[in-house]
């Protein structure tokens, strides 16, 4: 994607997409439309609410208006690995789920939402809460927010597309052989066991890409290997599942086949996001170091 030069003028947002655009309105809606890929229902809301102006070169859109937020802050605010004004990532611990999955953790007010809302009130952005994507609630690694309704629609549209690449490193028993390779199997809901997915002919097409990257062994001769993987696809669990079908559960990962001697949750951090910005167009890149837990698993006893 090209970049684009663009900037937050109070409730406006702002480009330049050239003369050439903005001298003709059949242009200017085709420039929006699959340039930034305004969606359809945010267009025809501009159109009708004088939400679209042009002044010389200038396009403006409005964007930043104030929200009410949907979700009570926590006492602390998330830690933030980026942010301006169409997004921000933030780095999501082990033990903390994305929202709240219950009343019990609302009320508790323990969730990355309940974060991300401290965050926005203690720097007093009226902003509502909005994540693209989802991490397991005992994986850590980079979540990516959208700040308002438009970045929120093409973030969302990014990640259908399967334009947000999301890497992972997973710390799993055993030395994996052969040292890479792909884990194409369909995964679906296990009947006998709710909550849990398995590898089944009749489920959804699965796709795991993986690579050996580091192996540690303890004073009891078991093997630990560190995997670096990619995903095609986005299934619930994919990677526990996968790895525990190919015979290398996750340390931790008890509901999958692994052992909690050496750890009490699922070995796996996400590593690095990848994204285009939704409104610029840039690459955004977010590398995140293995938490402390999982580097201690790799050194040598």
């Amino acid at each position: 994607m090209n970049e684009r030069y663009w900037k937050k003028r109070g409730e406006w947002l702002e480009f330049m997409p050239g003369r050439t655009v903005l001298s003709d309105e059949i242009q200017m809606e085709q420039w929006l439309r699959h340039t930034l890929r305004v969606p359809l229902h945010l267009f025809k809301t501009w159109k009708s609410t004088d939400g679209i102006k042009t002044a010389g070169d200038r396009l403006r859109l409005r964007v930043f208006g104030a929200e009410h937020g949907d979700v009570e802050p926590a006492d602390e605010p998330a830690h933030i690995l980026y942010e301006d004004d169409a997004c921000l990532v933030a780095y999501k611990p082990a033990g903390m789920p994305v929202h709240a999955a219950d009343e019990a953790q609302n009320k508790a007010r323990s969730s990355l939402a309940h974060a991300i809302a401290c965050h926005y009130a203690w720097t007093g952005q009226d902003v509502r809460v909005r994540h693209i994507h989802r991490l397991d609630a005992d994986t850590t690694g980079p979540v990516l927010y959208a700040k308002t309704a438009l970045s929120h629609a093409i973030l969302d549209e990014a990640m259908r597309e399967k334009h947000i690449q999301r890497h992972y490193v997973a710390l799993v028993h055993g030395k994996v052989t052969p040292g890479s390779g792909t884990i194409d199997a369909p995964i679906g809901k296990d009947r006998h066991h709710r909550g849990k997915r398995r590898v089944t002919p009749h489920g959804d097409r699965a796709i795991t890409h993986y690579e050996v990257i580091a192996t540690s062994k303890d004073h009891n001769g078991q093997e630990t290997s560190a995997v670096a993987l990619t995903l095609e696809t986005g299934r619930t669990h994919q990677i526990r599942v996968h790895m525990s079908y190919k015979g290398f559960p996750l340390l931790g990962d008890v509901l999958y086949g692994g052992s909690s001697e050496k750890l009490n949750r699922q070995a796996l951090h996400g590593r690095k996001l990848s994204f285009s910005h939704p409104f610029g167009g840039q690459l955004i890149e977010i590398e995140v170091p293995l938490p402390d837990d999982l580097e201690r698993l790799l050194l040598p006893v």
